[in-house]
Parts: C-alpha cells; sequence; structure tokens
C-alpha cells in the first residue's frame, strides 16, 4: 500500500522516516490508528472513580488546573469538602468509561 507525505503529497516508501522532497518527518502509523504512548480510558476512569477527590484522573490526562483544584478542595478543608470534589471525579471517571471525555489534555486520543 502506498503512503503519501502529509506535507507535499509526493510517495513515500513503507521504510521511510523523512520525505525526501520537503524534509518533513512522516507520522508512523501503527494497525490501529491509536498513539503507543496514548493515555489508557480504563487506568483514568478509575483513578476518577476511586482517587476523585485528590484529582489523580485529572493529573493522569494533563488537566493540572482540575486537579489542583481538586486536591486543594480536598486538603485545605481538612476533609470536610471532599465529598463534593468525590462526587466531581465519579462522575469525571463515568464519563471517562463511557466515553463522553475520550482526549486527554493534549487533544489525543485515549486507548481501550
Amino acid at each position: 500500500m502506498a503512503k503519501f507525505c502529509q506535507n507535499c503529497g509526493s510517495e513515500l516508501n513503507e521504510h521511510q522516516d523523512i520525505c525526501l522532497k520537503c524534509g518533513v518527518k512522516v507520522k508512523k502509523e501503527n494497525s490501529n490508528n491509536i498513539d503507543s504512548n496514548a493515555k489508557s480510558k480504563m487506568a483514568a476512569g478509575l483513578f476518577g472513580i476511586f482517587l476523585g477527590a485528590f484529582g489523580v484522573h485529572n493529573f493522569y490526562l494533563g488537566f493540572t488546573g482540575k486537579a489542583v483544584a481538586q486536591l486543594l478542595i480536598t486538603v485545605l478543608s481538612c476533609g470536610f469538602l471532599s465529598p463534593i470534589s468525590g462526587i466531581w471525579g465519579l462522575i469525571e471517571g463515568i464519563m471517562i468509561l463511557s466515553g463522553s471525555n475520550n482526549r486527554d489534555a493534549n487533544g489525543n486520543e485515549l486507548k481501550d
């Protein structure tokens, strides 16, 4: 199957890492079309359900602002407000597992 450069459209052989015509690095595609460094949907969802009060799932996905907010709500209230951030994390964890939230902070799709 022929590959083509996404930048200039010239034909590439399957072992080529850089386009010889324009010099742009060629993206490698695996069989599933999913990045091998993609974050796990299952891990993120379980982090949200069980450790959501501490924002662990948001740290894992790269949403540090939301993660710090959840962590501060829990820690600064000495745990009194942890049910609020816990429910927040539970809802986000379920949304991640159901596929409603399927991207990390960089826009990469989560793998199953």
